[in-house]
């Protein structure tokens, strides 16, 4: 019986090696090309990879049409990692062989590097290829159907391209051999950007930033010794006035985790020490590529943290009243796929994000999506933005200015020497890439009114048609700079305050969907003692009403807080007119108006002897009466400190 066993084994033994004899010689007729393949497995056994490919030369020499010496050959280069032997040496063996399932991770192989040139006909045929030999690994026919869907995709998208012309920024900008992530301050005066002089290690990060003078930029200068240290700082985002930057570093003393974000403040021309965002922010994970809102106070970032939907997620937190960080919430399967999503950017009229991805359905690679705000505050599906701006190659971020009209992306590019490159372009936005609302702003100083010297003060914005917060921002307490983003199609109501001063209010009305222009404003803040005295730009009635209109309730309530926070003044509500109607008809209405607005106050807890009313009619004009825009100023409530 072992007899029997051991004839039997030899038998199969040898079935298997004449099998693979006629496999090896099925695709060749000389004797010498199969002795040099055999040679050529022996050396690649013994790890001598150039005297197997030495060997694997002779035999195609010898016959150019040896499939399974070009495949073995394939086969080494891949092991010894170059790319491109290995796609044109599968080229050539697959096409000398007719379909065979067990070809089939050749065939995939080959798929995907045909992908990595932007050759999708070819690419989609492999994988085609491969999913015919019925794969039993699930992620690779997963991987190959998402190919394919992309190159069907890419098809499309290639014949209607996107009209847009990037132009690369000056050499004065592009002074680096790898510069990333662009944004700009609302302003457009500032453009920030990170930096490597080179590949080496110690070529670290830096953040820079670039100057608009005359319509140029200048040559970018580092932010700041206090930011930019041996560490890697990069990836930053700056707010809209230019006053707070959110950066990211990794492996500092101070980390949470393997990369955090830093926080830090801009008083006059210094920037503070950067503090870690802390452990509510940042985790033990991957924390990097943040982008600020307008104001500063919401945060948008990438993260490998657990939780998520993929493997890098988009996440998004909220700056508190206390100035403390919110637990950051997962933007969501809508936004977030299971693949990578990244380098998200939040236009300043916070309605529109751009990120990155390659888990929607694009041209392969990480494709440039853009997604927009819906009622009730969801985000839409996002939507590629399509050829050329994506390709079969990784893109990098887009930033687009407040008013929609200029982009700004980095792109890799190849020297002539071979090496790889990141320069800064600029575009001008097509209709179909800009943010669904553009943005302009209101920039000046506040200063006291009675010194003139510049001042501290928060400047809120108001949407007053719904009673919301849009925007905070702090004055410079040097400089009493501010800037604040106002977008296209609401009513604003802008607040200035400051302990130990009345507050200023001031009324934007962007409903008319006109052109924008950014709007110089100085504000004069007036100490708080008797006799001082501001009109109520933010109280509405209807034409010959004294009844306050629903979006009058952002100004009452502030003025409550302000009674709230200064117990012991007493103050005088006056109505004012201009002079259309009788001067009996417009005391009287003056007076009512007046008394409407000192009732609201008395019936929300401001104590009755602290308030009183009066009216003027149209006694007291602030402009003659020669026009509507003069007899619209002349038509206000005031508050006086008695």
């Amino acid at each position: 019986m072992f007899k029997h066993l051991l004839l039997s084994l030899c038998f199969v033994l040898v079935s298997v090696s004449l099998s693979v004899a006629q496999s090896v010689r099925s695709s060749t007729y000389s004797r010498k090309a199969v002795s040099l393949y055999y040679k050529a497995e022996e050396a690649a056994q013994a790890r001598d990879f150039n005297k197997a490919l030495a060997y694997l030369a002779d035999a195609v020499e010898r016959d150019p049409n040896y499939a399974d010496a070009y495949l073995k050959i394939a086969s080494l280069h891949r092991a010894m990692g170059n790319k491109p032997e290995v796609f044109e040496n599968l080229q050539k063996g697959l096409a000398l062989k007719p379909f065979n399932a067990a070809l089939m991770n050749s065939y995939f192989d080959l798929a995907d590097l045909y992908f990595e040139r932007g050759d999708y006909e070819n690419a989609r045929k492999n994988f085609e290829l491969f999913l015919r030999g019925k794969p039993r690994s699930g992620k690779m026919v997963d991987f190959a159907r998402q190919q394919i869907q992309s190159a069907d995709f890419a098809a499309v998208a290639m014949q209607k391209p996107v009209n847009f012309n990037p132009v690369r920024l000056s050499d004065q900008v592009n002074r680096f051999e790898l510069q990333y992530f662009p944004s700009t301050t609302a302003d457009q005066r500032n453009l920030i950007f990170t930096a490597r002089a080179g590949h080496r290690p110690d070529q670290d990060e830096n953040i820079f930033v670039s100057q608009q003078r005359d319509g140029k930029w200048s040559a970018p200068a580092s932010i700041s010794p206090n930011i930019n240290t041996p560490a890697n700082e990069g990836a930053a985002t700056i707010s809209g006035d230019g006053k707070t930057l959110v950066f990211t570093s990794c492996n500092r003393s101070d980390s949470q985790g393997d990369c955090d974000l830093y926080i830090s403040f801009r008083s006059g021309d210094e920037w503070s020490k950067p503090k870690n965002m802390g452990p509510v922010v940042n985790s033990k994970a991957w924390d990097s590529q943040p982008s600020l809102s307008a104001d500063g106070r919401t945060l948008y970032f990438t993260s490998t943290r657990p939780g998520g939907v993929g493997k890098e997620d988009i996440w998004v937190t909220y700056q508190k009243e206390d100035g403390s960080w919110q637990k950051p919430e997962n933007m969501g399967e809508l936004v977030n796929s299971t693949g990578r999503d990244m380098a998200p950017f939040i236009h300043v009229s916070g309605s529109t994000l751009y990120f990155v991805s390659d888990g929607h359905l694009g041209m392969g690679g990480l494709d440039v999506f853009i997604t927009k705000q819906g009622g009730g505050g969801k985000w839409a599906k996002p939507e590629n933005m399509g050829y050329p701006l994506n390709t079969h190659t990784d893109e990098g971020s887009l930033f687009v200015t407040a008013d929609n009209k200029k982009g700004y992306y980095s792109r890799k590019e190849m020297t002539e020497a071979g090496a790889a490159t990141i320069q800064l372009y600029e575009l001008d936005v097509p209709e179909n890439w800009r943010s669904k609302v553009s943005s302009t702003y209101a920039q000046g100083r506040v200063y006291n009114a009675d010194t003139k010297k510049p001042l501290a003060a928060v400047v809120q914005l108001y949407d007053v048609s719904s009673d919301s917060l849009v925007q905070q921002v702090n004055s410079d307490k040097i400089t009493g700079e501010y800037t604040i983003v106002l977008s296209e199609g609401k009513p604003y109501a802008l607040y200035v305050s400051s302990p130990g001063f009345l507050m200023n209010s001031l009324s934007f009305d962007y409903t008319s969907h006109k052109a924008l222009s950014p709007v110089a404003l100085d504000v004069y803040l007036k100490p708080i003692k008797s006799g001082a005295a501001i009109v109520l730009n933010n109280l509405f009635f209807d034409t010959g009403q004294y009844k306050l209109e629903r979006e009058s309730k952002t100004e009452l309530d502030k003025l409550i807080t302000f009674m709230q926070q200064n117990p012991t003044i007493r103050i005088e509500i006056s109505g004012h007119t201009d002079d259309v109607g009788s001067d009996a008809n417009n005391k009287l209405l003056s007076e009512r108006r007046a008394k409407s607005v000192a009732d609201y106050l008395r019936s929300n807890s401001v104590p009755k002897d602290r308030i009183t009313s009066v009216g003027h009619g149209e006694t007291k004009p602030v402009k003659p009466n020669t026009s509507d825009e003069n007899r619209s100023q002349n038509r206000r409530i005031e508050m006086r400190v008695l």
